[in-house]
């Protein structure tokens, strides 16, 4: 039987920290303050060369053996390179509506496309154009 990718991924990340935990182990040479030490400099900033060597060395091996896995598995792996690239995602043409809560929505107002200070006569108050309604351009 086959696992699902996401069980997959979770039994590598797993093996991945493990294995992380006990290079920090080995860093410290058993000294129970300097894994202290190292275990306490780590936050969410910290990068991959901030990582003592021993840990460095066992993420790089469990990145491997990880890919080494989904292979073995059955699942894709490419590079960055060796794919074709996605194609960019689709983009509702200007001005069109867009699903509930999208940012396409009518303004507020007296009529859609209206000002929200201008009232259905036409002018700010509501007060109708003397001149009479608009003739449309053409």
């Amino acid at each position: 039987m086959t696992k699902s990718a996401t069980d997959l991924m979770q039994e590598i990340l797993f093996a991945a920290v493990l294995d992380s935990v006990a290079a920090f182990k080995t860093a410290s040479k058993g000294l129970p303050n300097n894994l202290l030490r190292d275990l306490s400099a780590l936050h969410g900033n910290t990068t991959f060369g901030d990582l003592p060597a021993e840990v460095q060395a066992a993420i790089a091996a469990s990145v491997r053996s990880g890919f080494n896995r989904l292979l073995k598995e059955g699942y894709s792996v490419s590079s960055a390179q060796g794919g074709a690239a996605a194609p960019p995602p689709r983009r509702p043409p200007v001005g069109a509506p867009r699903g509930p809560g999208g940012d396409r929505s009518p303004p507020r107002g007296g009529r859609p496309g209206g000002h929200p200070s201008r009232k259905p006569g036409g002018r700010p108050g509501g007060k109708p154009n003397p001149s009479g309604p608009r003739k449309p351009r053409g």
